[in-house]
């Protein structure tokens, strides 16, 4: 249920896919809301519409298909789109909302604006290629939505630009869709090092344990592997960072007893 005030949870739908419900808004980060992605499997279960329904504006980091995946992003059509705005165009193309967020934008009592995201490999010649993050406050709560990127070193002036001395939450991406990570993303190691340079005093990692090619999530432990590995990261370069250990479709809160 959504507070009317100040109030923070997070659900986690499977990879990079958020619910992030503060001060009454709720908004849904790079939504995948299907059963599988184009070629990719999804590894856990689908999300239940009640877990994601009526957001008022949804993050889209950049246009990816693990990310920006349209019949998803029509689940949730009349919604803006919150995105860089050369991704905003291609999003109106598709006959949705897209809205550029440069700067702060107001979703109810809730702002939002772009951070930037290294992330310019593997370009997809039929969209454009804009990456970013998000940051989202609200009163006195700050969060760190990083998309995909690569660790830069302005991260750690992220909280100045929320306004604060040190994020409240970092959602950070850990792994991939394969047994190795391609360019520009963030493993365990880097991704805790983004928490360390942000100060975060807890941290959500996402983008793994969700997506396989077809058979590949089959083999070995590659799977299951970052998250104990981020944790071990975590504890040894920002050890008062608390890691938010969700399984799909679980919840958190700050001062709950984990799963809400």
């Amino acid at each position: 249920m959504r507070g009317s005030e100040e109030r923070l949870r997070l659900t986690w739908l499977g990879h990079s896919t958020v619910v992030i419900d503060l001060a009454g808004s709720r908004l849904l980060a790079d939504p995948l809301l299907r059963t599988h992605n184009n070629l990719l499997r999804r590894r856990g279960v689908r999300p239940r519409p009640e877990q994601w329904a009526d957001p008022d504006a949804v993050l889209l980091s950049h246009l990816h298909l693990d990310h920006a995946e349209l019949r998803s992003l029509r689940m949730v059509a009349g919604v803006p789109v919150l995105t860089g705005s050369r991704n905003a165009a291609w999003v109106r193309s598709q006959g949705l909302l897209g809205q550029g967020a440069e700067e702060w934008t107001e979703v109810g009592a809730v702002q939002v604006r772009l951070v930037p995201a290294v992330h310019h490999g593997r370009p997809m010649p039929h969209r454009p290629n804009e990456a970013h993050g998000h940051l989202v406050r609200a009163g006195t709560t700050t969060l760190w939505v990083a998309g995909d990127t690569a660790l830069y070193d302005e991260m750690a002036d992220l909280p100045a630009l929320a306004g604060t001395e040190r994020l409240d939450v970092a959602i950070v991406p850990i792994g991939g869709w394969g047994p190795r990570l391609s360019a520009n993303h963030m493993g365990p190691a880097q991704a805790a090092q983004a928490c360390a340079a942000t100060g975060a005093r807890y941290a959500l990692p996402v983008h793994w344990g969700t997506l396989h090619p077809p058979l590949v999530g089959r083999f070995g432990d590659w799977f299951e592997r970052p998250l104990p590995a981020f944790e071990a990261e975590v504890a040894a370069v920002a050890p008062d960072c608390r890691v938010i250990r969700l399984g799909h479709g679980e919840s958190w809160s700050p001062g709950g007893d984990g799963d809400t």
